[in-house]
């Protein structure tokens, strides 16, 4: 088998993952390994789900409701996190095809998403994306913003599961990985959705419960 083959880089990370957690005292089964399978077609996504990989991450809702139905059929058990941002018009369909929402950034998406669990009946967790390093091009709330956006979300009856974040690429992560640890503590939030292939064992060793690891499975796109 070779190290270009899915199976192979799967257990590769899964042993990263679990050495990083061990370095941190934390057990691996702590950490959710959610494969970021967007622009992915059905011939790459297969050979993980054969494996045992039952976590999977999309950008696009879009993309999501063509891609996964007849996935959902034959493993039941996945699970589908929208890792890309949400427009307020796609919450209706982001509720009904995915298992949890990562990017959740501004009260007019907490509501939305509100009527839309109500709706539907379907509860998907929520991770609210928080803008860690104050970029002006990246989504997420500011710190600041956070603690009135999270009593919006807890008022409406969302599933709050942690927080969200994506450091500034080119710098050193730990410390924004640091900082999201200490903000979600402070509200007593226990979820951490953190860390990409460069950088997910830093991650995890700083207390990530969820990393969306995309290249290191699948190879670089074509």
């Amino acid at each position: 088998m070779s190290t270009d083959d899915p199976t192979t880089r799967l257990t590769a990370v899964q042993t990263k993952i679990a050495q990083a957690a061990a370095l941190a005292g934390r057990e691996p089964d702590g950490v959710t390994l959610i494969a970021v399978s967007k622009t992915r077609v059905a011939e790459e996504i297969e050979p993980l789900l054969r494996a045992g990989q039952r976590a999977f991450g999309e950008n696009r809702v879009q993309e999501a409701q063509a891609k996964w139905p007849a996935f959902r059929e034959a493993y039941p058990d996945l699970a589908l996190h929208l890792v890309g941002q949400l427009q307020s018009n796609k919450a209706d369909d982001a509720v009904a095809v995915f298992d949890a929402i990562h990017s959740v950034d501004r009260a007019s998406l907490v509501s939305a998403l509100a009527r839309a669990m109500d709706k539907m009946d379907r509860r998907p967790a929520c991770f609210v994306q928080v803008n860690i390093g104050d970029e002006a091009q990246k989504g997420g709330c500011t710190i600041d913003s956070l603690p009135a956006l999270l009593a919006d979300a807890r008022a409406a009856g969302l599933p709050v599961a942690g927080l969200m974040a994506v450091p500034p690429a080119d710098t050193e992560a730990a410390p924004y990985f640091a900082l999201l640890a200490k903000i979600a503590r402070d509200h007593g939030l226990d979820g951490l959705s953190m860390g990409m292939s460069g950088d997910y064992e830093v991650a995890t060793m700083l207390g990530a419960t969820h990393v969306r690891v995309g290249t290191a499975l699948f190879g670089v796109r074509a």
